[in-house]
């Protein structure tokens, strides 16, 4: 997986807000205000350590959008995630017939699945039946790269890193490891 682009939102105001329980008024959004609150803010997170959601929802607020590039066999987990909203992407289906198999594929796909699908997509262009389609959809490896741009926020990056950090795919384990990276991740989203 290759993330890029990497744009985090409202990560002081919602840190801010994670005291509004406890206010009568309006809060001032500063330094010293987010400061204060992200003394509040860590103790929720570690309150709800074991847990997927529950006293640190000010985590819905800091949201995250970055573009990746990933494995086509990645696409049904990651799109099972309620707020891993796809804000758009490459198009396997309609761009099947121009990709380079040679470059497109990581490096798990081998050279006779590639020769084949350089084969598929000839006989397409021979004859552009929907038979011959299907079957260069049909055939395409699970090791093609695909890309998109996805918006999300550190509640679901939270649900995310509890179910993924340990799985078995070596691209969610790097996907858990670049959550780690964002701003105040320790503390807001791993909860070490």
């Amino acid at each position: 997986m290759n993330i890029s682009n990497v744009k985090v939102y409202d990560l002081e105001e919602s840190v801010i807000a994670c005291r509004n329980a406890m206010r009568l008024s309006l809060p001032e959004y500063n330094q010293e205000e987010f400061e204060a609150s992200l003394e509040r803010a860590k103790k929720l997170c570690q309150a709800s350590k074991g847990e997927v959601r529950c006293h640190a929802n000010f985590r819905t607020g800091i949201r995250v959008s970055f573009d990746i590039e990933y494995p086509n066999y990645i696409s049904p987990e990651m799109q099972r995630y309620h707020w891993f909203d796809i804000v758009t992407s490459s198009s396997k289906m309609h761009r099947i017939m121009q990709m380079d198999f040679d470059k497109c594929c990581n490096k798990y796909v081998t050279e006779a699945t590639k020769d084949q699908m350089k084969q598929l997509v000839q006989e397409y262009n021979d004859d552009k039946s929907e038979e011959n389609f299907m079957r260069v959809l049909s055939n395409c490896p699970q090791g093609v790269m695909l890309f998109m741009r996805i918006s999300t926020n550190y509640e679901q990056l939270r649900t995310i890193y509890l179910q993924r950090k340990n799985h078995k795919l070596p691209e969610w384990r790097s996907f858990c490891q670049w959550i780690e990276s964002l701003p105040y991740a320790q503390e807001l989203i791993v909860c070490s």
